[in-house]
């Protein structure tokens, strides 16, 4: 099937006909080519970009198939422009076996709308005993490579030793959920001024920090990679800073939430509003943002976190942690980074495909546009304006942090291989 994009605009820059051909971009023509076509799609001022790449997505397929499944989620991250996204190991069994990641990874070719990359836990149950089958999950056809206690840390100091020493041989990396247990017990929101006025246990900075500081250490220790799930303070900011600037090989990702929203929100007792780690200070807002732009964040992940009515509508201690993301985060992004100057399409190319994909060792995708290339790819309308309607998400959760909130920039079509799985807006 030969498709041309008439008119697109690769990066936002100059327009011209792509052409894609058996799931490559086959050539770049300049506008009004005559070149024969199965489809034919008008690109004109639309913004072609590599197809987004999600490192921290929770589908909650296997156990937890009434908040979110495999087809589900797949279907909101094509929506949201992501040809491959990562699915975390808390599931329920957990993803600690060969025989978990395969089922997850098999339901995500089913689905056939994005490729699901399975992650593997770290330890057994997430418990923080003994390490999990990391070798065979990296030898299984899901080929894992991103490990994963993410809920929970990891806060065993010689267990994350082990786990870093361990995925040197397959070049696979750990990323750490950054908590330590003991300084967040009963924790509700971030510790503050604000904490003290609403009655709502303090979540401290220094409990993301800690272990932020002691896992680079460990991985400059042995010679291995950390990657730090959600960070989102600005003292994690300057300690990640701090160790690539001595060639530590660590590497962080920013949620969208942790970009624009601030710990005001709690305020409102919506447990909308409520997720881990908390959203924070208006200054750790304005750390992040900077972060990223400077390469210090070195991805955008949405850690979409479905749950069911029950679990979110109730009353803020009662209610789980986690907020949905992937059909929203490129808005979030356009708006927090795109209009303020701060990444330019590249940019956020480079922070929300081509290093989540180094990152995990993930080929095909995050790939420049340019002949040959496999053609997993975004088209984009950044005019458009549009209100986040809950109801008409793709994922079965409705708990968005960004209901009735307007955003600019819609996907138009999200091409996986070649073949779109979302064409003008809707599911192809």
């Amino acid at each position: 099937m030969r498709i041309v994009l008439h008119g697109a605009r690769p990066y936002g820059e100059e327009p011209a006909d792509v052409v894609i051909a058996e799931g490559r971009i086959e050539s770049l023509l300049p506008p009004g080519s005559a070149v024969p076509a199965d489809l034919e799609v008008d690109a004109a001022s639309l913004v072609l970009l590599p197809g987004l790449v999600d490192l921290h997505t929770h589908l909650r397929e296997p156990g937890r198939e009434d908040a979110e499944t495999i087809a589900t989620g797949s279907a909101a991250a094509a929506l949201g422009g992501f040809t491959a996204v990562h699915a975390m190991a808390n599931t329920q069994p957990v993803a600690d076996t060969a025989g978990v990641v395969e089922q997850v990874w098999r339901r995500g070719v089913e689905a056939g709308l994005c490729d699901v990359v399975p992650v593997g836990a770290v330890t057994v149950g997430l418990r923080g005993e003994q390490l999990a089958e990391l070798g065979a999950m990296a030898d299984s056809a899901a080929r894992v490579r991103v490990f994963s206690d993410d809920g929970v840390c990891v806060s065993d100091a010689v267990l994350m030793r082990r786990a870093l020493e361990y995925v040197k041989a397959f070049d696979g990396v750990i990323a750490q959920h950054a908590q330590e247990p003991r300084l967040t017990e009963g924790a509700q929101m971030n510790e503050s001024e604000l904490s003290g006025v609403l009655g709502l246990r303090g979540w401290p900075s220094v409990a993301e920090e800690a272990i932020i500081a002691r896992d680079v250490l460990l991985a400059q220790h042995v010679g291995s990679r950390v990657h730090i799930c959600h960070l989102s303070t600005s003292g994690s900011v300057e300690i990640v800073r701090w160790a690539k600037q001595r060639g530590i090989d660590v590497t962080a990702e920013v949620t969208p939430h942790h970009l624009v929203l601030t710990e005001e929100l709690a305020r409102t007792y919506d447990p909308r509003y409520k997720v881990n780690p908390p959203l924070r200070a208006a200054r750790d807002v304005e750390a992040v943002r900077a972060g990223l732009a400077d390469g210090t964040i070195d991805v955008v992940a949405t850690d979409h976190a479905p749950h069911s009515h029950e679990d979110k509508d109730c009353e803020w201690a009662a209610g789980a942690f986690g907020m949905l993301g992937l059909e929203t985060a490129l808005s979030v992004v356009i708006e927090t980074m795109l209009d303020t100057g701060r990444l330019d399409w590249r940019g956020i190319a480079d922070r929300m495909s081509m290093r989540p994909s180094r990152i995990a060792r993930l080929e095909g995708h995050g790939r420049p546009l340019q002949p040959g290339e496999p053609a997993n790819l975004v088209l984009v309308d950044p005019n458009v304006t549009w209100t986040v309607d809950p109801t008409r998400l793709a994922s079965k959760s409705r708990n968005t942090p960004f209901a009735e909130r307007q955003m600019r920039g819609r996907v138009v079509a999200t091409f996986l291989r070649g073949t779109p799985t979302v064409l003008e807006g809707r599911l192809a």
